[in-house]
């Protein structure tokens, strides 16, 4: 792996002992972009500052709050995260997957599983970005609909078309002006109740 193939790390640890363990593993698994950050003070600002493709975080005994600080991190970066903690409860763990870090480790600080782990991490974490980005399609596609059906009742009732030939007028009005039918439906709605 080259390091321009090889994509940045970034290991968050309080520990500088356990974060080296975990260097020298992702090192000679071929991973040579590897940032420590100690300091959990404005750590969101860190993590922006080295902007890593992966981010390790490493807690040896968490607390809930520590714990909560790490999920926030989690929501806000959108990046594969892999957590190693010491010991857990279920809630933890739940809490962990609600806050989207993609791999959860307890009892796991073992340089030769850092691989693995990595690359699971990252399938899970492109596998939900995936099924996020479908889910966004799916509920865009959805209200587009709802409004290209309010648009063709507003045609219908205004200029007496019938359901065919308000698509038809939508679709070559969308096609000549250039833009995408869901905008000239917006178009019509937005005309149609400013003329009430």
């Amino acid at each position: 792996m080259s390091a321009e193939q090889s994509p940045k790390i970034v290991i968050v640890d309080e520990s500088p002992i356990r974060a080296a363990i975990l260097e020298e593993g992702l090192r000679e698994a071929g991973f040579t972009q590897v940032a420590h950050i100690r300091e959990m003070q404005s750590l969101l600002a860190r993590i922006y500052a080295v902007d890593p493709d992966i981010i390790l975080i490493d807690l040896e005994n968490p607390s809930r709050d520590v714990l909560e600080a790490m999920f926030q991190v989690s929501r806000a970066v959108k990046r594969p995260i892999a957590m190693f903690v010491d010991q857990s409860d279920s809630a933890s763990i739940q809490a962990s997957v609600e806050a989207g870090v993609s791999a959860y480790i307890v009892d796991g600080l073992k340089k030769e599983r850092i691989k693995p782990i990595l690359d699971l991490c990252v399938s899970r974490f492109n596998a939900f970005a995936k099924l996020q980005e479908e889910l966004e399609r799916t509920k865009s596609q959805l209200e587009d609909r709802k409004i290209i059906e309010r648009a063709k009742g507003i045609l219908m009732k205004v200029k007496g078309l019938t359901e065919d030939e308000a698509y038809v007028l939508l679709r070559s009005t969308a096609m000549r002006e250039k833009k995408k039918i869901g905008e000239i439906a917006q178009s019509i709605i937005t005309a149609s109740e400013m003329l009430k």
